[in-house]
């Protein structure tokens, strides 16, 4: 099954985002490497800069979904203001369909 992980940052927390970068994309590479990330990338806020992630990811449940995200390395550091996690249809440009 298929989860959105969808999370916005913490206002003013762009230095701990930067910082906390290279563990947060060797776990993405670590998830993406075993066929549970799907897509990822962050949100952007008007002047370009990110702001929040939005992940796709498999997952066998809910449960299952939000002990992965709370293994990355954001949540981690306390960079997230808020996690929203939903089941996920992917209908249109699904490779795997």
């Amino acid at each position: 099954m298929l989860f959105a992980v969808i999370c916005t940052d913490k206002p003013n927390h762009l230095d701990l985002r930067m910082e906390t970068r290279p563990p947060h994309v060797e776990w993405l590479n670590g998830l993406n490497a075993a066929g549970v990330l799907k897509i990822g990338g962050p949100f952007l806020d008007v002047a370009g800069k990110p702001c929040g992630s939005m992940l796709l990811i498999k997952a066998d449940d809910l449960d299952s979904a939000k002990t992965i995200a709370a293994q990355d390395p954001y949540a981690k550091a306390g960079l997230f203001e808020s996690v929203e996690i939903k089941p996920y249809n992917w209908v249109f440009n699904n490779p795997e369909a």
